[in-house]
């Protein structure tokens, strides 16, 4: 009786691992606005916008982001993105945010 309950409990606990998932990796510098304007990335366009005002803040000695003023960022750049396809992405956001000044 105690093999047939380890062999049962080991057989549930291996049946309870998780399949793991590839990472993926990004090189913001190479990102361009079409990848990000198409949504062609893993990520979220929001949460890259986010990550990268946080860098160019940061820079500034800057640690505050208001939401709402990102919501309208992302906006922004996505605009500028539409137009300008060929552009990386991080000049995109210091252009727009005027985070190159």
């Amino acid at each position: 009786m105690k093999a047939r309950l380890l062999f049962s409990s080991a057989l549930l606990m291996f049946v309870q691992i998780p399949a793991s998932q590839a990472q993926e990796t990004l090189d913001l510098a190479k990102i361009t606005c079409a990848q990000f304007f198409g949504q062609a990335l893993a990520w979220p366009s929001r949460d890259i916008v986010l990550l990268l005002a946080g860098y160019y803040n940061g820079k500034r000695n800057n640690t505050i982001i208001e939401p709402e003023k990102l919501k309208k960022e992302v906006g922004e750049i996505n605009s500028y993105c539409f137009q300008h396809p060929e552009t990386i992405l991080m000049d995109a956001v210091k252009n727009v945010l005027g985070f190159d000044k």
